[in-house]
């Protein structure tokens, strides 16, 4: 069919045109904002689930309900970097968000005080004052200058919450992939949204992560749990997974047939971001509509190589070779978490030898632990990909210490 009218769309993060069985983070979303609004505190969300499940599609769309509310929404995808580039990378969407509550010209005392904080938060790291261009204030001694992470973002947060509050708006922090945070930073910000909610400030954080980002949470403050919600998100059930596939094909004047359909759930486990890749390659398979289950059989081997060469080998090109052995030895055993001691007797090792690579792997964002003692992968399917990437498992030899 014309690859120019491809309804699906197999890239990290964008819309696909269905989005569908996210009703309940949805709704949450709503219900966080209204309640807000009215000056009353609600728990926020931390968006959990493996890679390829569409959280940040899910954070896409709460942008999109927070700016239709005519929230002040900011975006941040987090990195593993030190305080003064969170600092940084803070302070240029925070200084945007001023702008956004309010024109120069409309400038309140407190969006002035806001402005000040936000220019102390970022004297360390601001020398030439790129940050500060446009805002013409004094730094406000006192506020956001402790040289402590937790209490210089609180202060600024709830400047500028104060300043929102003042003409009627909101601000929403979302931020991805935030298992990036180190604990340290992941204190912090737990902290600002805790005195924020005292406060009754008009400003949230919405944050998507891997699933160990709720054990992380917890670790860093004993009231994350009280403060924030953590949704996880997997793949979709039945109905809504061909959903997924056959109504961007309708919008197209086109369909899949029910054998098509049912083949293609059961290929891609139902996860988003695998249905769209092999409803593209359906799609571009198929001659003519409705997509039989013959083409989806045939989509199957472009859909793999395409994963195989993209989505998963750019998470296997990062491992050095023992990490990847342990991978191997884990997709051994099954998709399912495995028990630390089961891999290392798969490979021939003790657990204390192997302890040092798994923890390599879950710090790369490659495993996490569900439950203690076992590890899975962050990414669906996996498994089956090892097998195909390395057939063979071959473990190297121990290195004998030189004497």
């Amino acid at each position: 069919m014309d690859p120019v009218a491809n309804p699906y769309t197999p890239n990290a993060g964008a819309e696909p045109q269905a989005v569908v069985g996210r009703d309940d983070q949805l709704a949450s979303f709503d219900l966080l904002l209204k309640r807000l609004e009215r000056g009353k505190s609600e728990q926020s969300m931390i968006i959990t689930g493996l890679r390829g499940v569409g959280k940040t599609v899910l954070l896409g769309q709460f942008r999109l309900k927070a700016l239709a509310a005519e929230w002040v929404v900011v975006e941040l995808e987090v990195s593993k970097h030190g305080d003064e580039q969170l600092r940084r990378d803070l302070a240029a969407r925070l200084r945007a968000a001023l702008f956004e509550i309010a024109p120069k010209a409309r400038w309140s005392d407190r969006i002035r005080r806001a402005a000040g904080a936000l220019r102390s938060f970022t004297l360390r790291v601001d020398a030439d004052g790129a940050f500060q261009a446009g805002l013409d204030v004094e730094a406000i001694q006192g506020v956001a200058d402790h040289a402590d992470l937790a209490l210089d973002i609180t202060d600024v947060l709830l400047a500028i919450g104060e300043a929102a509050r003042e003409h009627e708006k909101g601000v929403v922090l979302l931020l991805d992939e935030i298992q990036f945070l180190s604990a340290h930073q992941l204190e912090a910000l737990i902290a600002a949204m805790h005195k924020c909610v005292q406060r009754k400030v008009p400003v949230t954080l919405v944050g998507a992560g891997l699933p160990q980002i709720a054990e992380l949470t917890g670790d860093a403050k004993s009231y994350s749990e009280r403060l924030f919600k953590f949704p996880e998100i997997g793949n979709l059930g039945e109905l809504d997974a061909a959903r997924a596939l056959r109504e961007p094909a309708r919008d197209e004047g086109a369909d899949f047939d029910d054998d098509a359909l049912q083949l293609a759930v059961e290929v891609t486990g139902g996860y988003p971001y695998f249905l769209q890749e092999l409803g593209s390659a359906a799609w571009l398979v198929a001659p003519v509509s409705p997509v039989s289950r013959a083409d989806v059989v045939d989509a199957v081997d472009v859909y793999e190589a395409k994963l195989d060469s993209s989505f998963f080998r750019v998470r296997l090109d990062r491992a050095t070779e023992m990490q990847r052995v342990y991978m191997r030895a884990m997709a051994e055993l099954g998709p399912e978490p495995q028990k630390a001691s089961d891999v290392a007797e798969v490979m021939g090792r003790s657990s204390t030898q192997v302890a040092p690579t798994r923890a390599e792997l879950i710090n790369m964002g490659l495993l996490f632990t569900p439950e203690h003692g076992y590890a899975a992968f962050t990414v669906p399917h996996f498994d089956q990909f090892m097998l195909r990437a390395m057939p063979t498992l071959v473990v190297p030899p121990v290195r004998k210490r030189k004497a």
